[in-house]
């Protein structure tokens, strides 16, 4: 067994489904960013990146100092090879930092055609045991996204009978499906949309009934505790716990969400922001940021298989969330007079939080609000649109203003 020193400071890897995502998780203290191309990535619902704002993108991180992984994570047919080196070519012209891999074949064409570029093995290839680990790493492989289906000590192991070159990358927070690994066919069989092309369908999230065979047209529920939603997963949060992750050797805590909205993106980056440098500083986590993960979208959080089985949520496949983005800050003078772009609807009077990457929330009360000439907007006449208003303190660009749906 190897003597393995845990990693003081792990990567905070955030999902960019499109640049603007790209740019609030590099705002609100990404360390690297995960995003896909218009092929080859396992969320073909998602707007994902073109040749030239993929470019942009990698220009906008790196400026940053944040890295950039390229999915190239769905099981290719045979004809969609013929395509894959020249991608393969233009992402290290791009100077992408790292490749996420499903499939062995790809992992050799990404040696052949992007020998500079890093990497990754996707959790959908499943890796479960140090054997498997260390197959990856001769063939080539600098990091390793461990199977979701992995317990915490099982992930020690691993650790301990691997290379420290090896990095271990783990999920560490969103939605979970019923799956081996994120490898489904429900979608295949029952919408025709292959879930390990990108294009799943979710019939996990689905209300089911049951049609007895001589009684066409009579739906019976089936149920289980409280509900009918059977194949229904909790979403993961661990939050609270990467001390133990770290202690365990993972060197890459993992944002899942490309499809989530730019406000998810930048609540859940800031989030673990602070709790890896919390954890990394041997201090207690501030319950602030455990509260920032229910002012998005999500279904009830669990713990995944770190600690055993996660569970299903039979009740309901719906979210929940106590806060919405209002408006985003375009431009910001020093005295904290700014050009806002509105995203939902807010009133004159409406408390709402000005979501600073380096503080907690300032709250604040929305004051006058004024077109681009100093004219007056009465609430009843604005819409979606740029506006001015003065903030608490300066700010740079793409900082978020929300409201509390519980104020």
């Amino acid at each position: 067994m190897q003597q393995h020193i845990p990693i003081t400071q792990p990567e905070l890897l955030s999902p960019a489904g499109d640049l603007e995502r790209l740019i609030m998780a590099v705002r609100y203290g990404a360390d690297a960013v995960y995003l896909a191309g218009r092929e080859f990535g396992m969320r073909a619902a998602a707007a994902n990146f073109d040749n030239d704002t993929l470019k942009k993108g990698v220009e906008i991180a790196h400026a940053a100092g944040v890295k950039v992984y390229v999915t190239c994570n769905t099981l290719p047919r045979e004809e969609e090879l013929e395509r894959l080196p020249d991608y393969l070519k233009f992402l290290q012209a791009a100077a992408v930092d790292g490749l996420i891999i499903a499939d062995l074949g790809v992992l050799t064409l990404a040696a052949r055609y992007a020998p500079r570029v890093k990497r990754h093995v996707s959790t959908q290839l499943g890796v479960v045991n140090s054997a498997t680990a260390n197959y990856l790493f001769d063939q080539g492989a600098d990091t390793v996204v461990l199977a979701r289906e992995l317990t915490l000590e099982e992930i020690r192991k691993i650790r301990a009978h691997t290379p420290d070159d090896l990095r271990l990358e783990a999920f560490v927070h969103g939605a979970m499906c019923v799956s081996f690994s994120g490898r489904c066919l429900l979608s295949n069989y029952l919408a025709d949309r292959d879930a390990n092309r990108g294009q799943c369908a979710q019939p996990c999230r689905w209300k089911y009934h049951l049609v007895e065979e001589t009684r066409p047209g009579e739906y019976f529920e089936i149920t289980e505790d409280n509900g009918t939603f059977i194949l229904n997963s909790n979403d993961l949060r661990m939050i609270e716990h990467l001390p133990e992750l770290i202690d365990a050797g993972v060197e890459s805590f993992k944002i899942e969400g490309r499809m989530k909205s730019a406000y998810y993106t930048a609540v859940i980056t800031n989030a673990y922001r602070h709790a890896i440098d919390t954890a990394v500083r041997g201090e207690t986590l501030d319950p602030h940021w455990i509260a920032e993960t229910e002012k998005v979208s999500h279904r009830n959080y669990c713990t995944g298989f770190f600690y055993g089985y996660p569970g299903q949520h039979y009740g309901s496949s719906s979210y929940s969330q106590t806060a919405d983005i209002v408006a985003v800050v375009e431009e910001c003078d020093d005295d904290g007079n700014a050009l806002l772009t509105q995203r939902n609807r807010f009133f004159t009077g409406d408390e709402l939080e000005l979501m600073n990457p380096e503080t907690l929330p300032i709250r604040f009360t929305a004051d006058r609000i004024t077109d681009e000439n100093g004219e007056e907007i009465p609430d009843t006449h604005r819409a979606m649109m740029h506006f001015r208003m003065h903030l608490p303190i300066p700010v740079p660009k793409y900082t978020i203003i929300r409201k509390n749906r519980c104020l």
